[in-house]
């Protein structure tokens, strides 16, 4: 029997080797972790991370671009993609077929077939193609990621900062308006105006610690919001530090258009139609079809009248065709046409999301620019200088209460305003970097301003 095998051997040496991917078990990091739940070691990691004092904006993107979940999922997808690619490269196994004819010892037929089969039209070089659009398309999503996080963490840094900066303003405007109520008090007690005059001094008073206890709460509200990024509930970090009253750059309409043809949407959707070409290709590829190759050894009992009465060996070669009438993958070859001029279109519609997208960002952040600035070079100097006078000439008689709390009411409105404006600019530079997908580590250009007025 052993010579029926002999052509098998050499047919299953002649097969191609069948792709394979190796798992390789994950292995805890320490044995004493078992016993803390994933999210506990996931938090205390985190929070090692986080600086307890001072928070720069650099390393607020990193630690975000370092631990944040999403950044995490968007990774395993990309992983997942890769080992797309190898299945897809892997050719069809052969199959073993063992045929036994007629119990009886002396009348028995064994017959032995390895078959393999033989994918015709590039059928594999297609999927391979295939796959590796989808993982260009998980690298782009991440990569995208990796933009969408960066630019809320800037945006939410300087949502802090703005908040301590408010809450600073918030805390000047109490201790303005107890140095007015007692002002107030001393002229009400020298007889110098009525006793109203301190009844509103203090309700004024009163007004501003409300305003600082929203202050608090805003600042609380916003490191939590920033915190969350890398995923700590908890903020460790004291307060950040950078320049407020630093506007973001305004970008050329040349840098514009190059960073639009870059971005994550539009590469994303470029990919998809990419990935849908090879698809339309495997299913025009599987109208033609493919052969199937056996060889084996056929061992039979001795014909009648045969010297000897010896058992033959024969040699069995055989090809299969399937005959392609019925099913021919119209409907499929069909199908994946549309869907490839679906991406087409899906290309042309995601340019032009993203065309109004970042035009409405950009005038925004023109706008809010042009607001600081105007606010920064002729409001604040007038109001603060409005201010000092009114105060001064209070103390002297020379104005009523009532002039001098208008003018200190200006003065923070405008500067309510001013850093209003100053966040309403960081965060239209923010969104134009999470459309855009700005994946450096630097902050976004900076236009030097004026500090805020004191």
């Amino acid at each position: 029997m052993r010579t029926l095998f002999v052509p098998l051997a050499v047919l299953a040496m002649a097969v191609p080797p069948a792709y394979s991917q190796q798992v390789t078990p994950s292995v805890p990091a320490s044995a004493g972790s078992s016993s803390a739940s994933p999210q506990a070691s996931s938090r205390a990691a985190t929070r090692t991370l986080e600086p307890a004092g001072p928070l720069t904006l650099r390393s607020a993107v990193a630690m975000a671009l370092r631990a944040n979940p999403g950044l995490a999922a968007a990774s395993r997808e990309q992983d997942a993609t890769e080992a797309a690619i190898v299945q897809a490269g892997a050719w069809p196994n052969p199959t073993l077929d063992a045929q036994l004819e007629d119990l009886r010892r002396d009348n028995r037929t064994t017959t032995l077939q390895l078959s393999q089969p033989i994918e015709l039209g590039g059928k594999r070089a297609a999927r391979v193609t295939a796959a590796e659009r989808a993982r260009d398309q998980a690298a782009s999503a991440l990569a995208g990621r990796r933009a969408e996080i960066r630019a809320a963490t800037v945006t939410a840094f300087f949502d802090v900062l703005t908040a301590q900066e408010r809450l600073r303003l918030a805390q000047d405007s109490v201790g303005l308006a107890q140095t007015a109520t007692r002002a107030a008090t001393n002229r009400v007690a020298a007889g110098k105006v009525s006793p109203l005059e301190e009844t509103r001094a203090r309700v004024a008073e009163a007004g501003a610690r409300v305003e600082l206890l929203q202050a608090e709460g805003t600042l609380r509200s916003a490191r939590q919001q920033l915190a969350a990024l890398w995923g700590n509930p908890d903020p460790r970090f004291t307060q950040v530090e950078g320049a407020v009253d630093r506007l973001p750059a305004m970008a050329t309409s040349q840098d514009l258009g190059m960073r639009i043809a870059a971005a994550p949407v539009v590469v994303q959707a470029r990919l998809e139609v990419e990935r849908r070409k090879a698809l339309s290709d495997l299913e025009q590829a599987k109208r033609i079809p493919d052969v199937t190759v056996s060889l084996g050894a056929k061992r039979v009992p001795a014909s009648d009248g045969e010297a000897g009465g010896s058992r033959r060996n024969q040699v069995v070669v055989g090809l299969s065709v399937p005959l392609p009438i019925f099913d021919t993958n119209r409907g499929n070859v069909a199908e994946a046409l549309s869907r490839e001029e679906k991406a087409r279109n899906d290309l042309a519609a995601a340019e032009l999301q993203l065309g109004t997208e970042v035009a409405q960002a950009t005038e925004r952040l023109r706008s809010a620019r042009a607001t600081a600035q105007t606010l920064q070079h002729d409001a604040l100097p007038g109001a603060e200088t409005a201010y000092k006078a009114a105060t001064k000439g209070f103390e002297l008689g020379k104005f009523s209460f009532l002039e001098a709390l208008d003018a200190q009411r200006t003065l923070f409105q405008v500067r309510a305003q001013y850093l209003l404006a100053l966040a309403d600019a960081h965060r239209a530079a923010g969104e134009l970097d999470r459309l855009l997908g700005n994946e450096g580590d630097d902050i976004s250009p900076m236009t030097p301003a004026a500090p805020v007025a004191r």
